[in-house]
């Protein structure tokens, strides 16, 4: 009964996640991305967990929580970015990123980890309490992508399909790990314990 009440729920979630994809006028249809094979597959963990909209929101807006009360995350959030007026589009870029990594070719995986390396770059201040702060600095890179995974695999085991093992969610971290490591964050965790 709860399935059928929430099925309409979760089309229309689909669709709003399909809008936000389209940021920046770049629709792809990631069921038949063109080219070559992309970086993962559909074998992979990570394939079906972010397949799934209602735990990536619900654990997008967890990882998003717990990276606020980083101090240098959340400096360089708000001196450089306009979330708080376009929100959508934020939602949108990030949504189109892990799409782009997860099911695009792995030549849509590499731009779209350029194009983020990029803005990265130039992401530098000082936190209110005095610490300058880089966006590409490796450990915050690490953190950032810790609460992501983190987020991503808790909510699906809640929310999701079928549970996964234990080895299912080590695979899960060693999977992502490459994603993260292209962006440049340091001594990134491959299994679930050493998270």
């Amino acid at each position: 009964m709860l399935d059928a009440l929430a099925e309409p729920l979760r089309h229309a979630l689909l669709g709003q996640v399909r809008r936000l994809t389209a940021a920046e006028g770049r629709r792809v249809d990631f069921s038949r991305p063109p080219g070559a094979a992309g970086w993962y597959t559909p074998q992979d963990v990570c394939w079906r967990v972010h397949a799934d909209f209602v735990p990536m929101l619900v654990g997008g807006v967890r990882a998003l929580l717990l990276q606020a009360l980083h101090p240098l995350a959340l400096a360089a959030v708000w001196d450089h970015s306009d979330l708080q007026g376009d929100l959508s589009a934020r939602l949108g870029r990030t949504a189109l990123f892990i799409a782009a990594t997860t099911y695009g070719t792995a030549a849509m995986a590499a731009d779209a980890v350029a194009r983020v390396r990029a803005v990265h770059a130039r992401v530098r201040g000082t936190a209110p309490d005095g610490r300058a702060y880089a966006a590409d600095d490796p450990a915050l890179l690490r953190y950032v992508h810790l609460t992501e995974v983190g987020s991503f695999l808790d909510a699906w085991q809640l929310l999701g399909g079928l549970r996964l093992a234990p080895a299912q969610c080590d695979r899960y971290y060693a999977e992502t790990a490459r994603v993260a490591a292209a962006l440049g964050a340091g001594a990134v965790p491959r299994t679930r314990a050493l998270a």
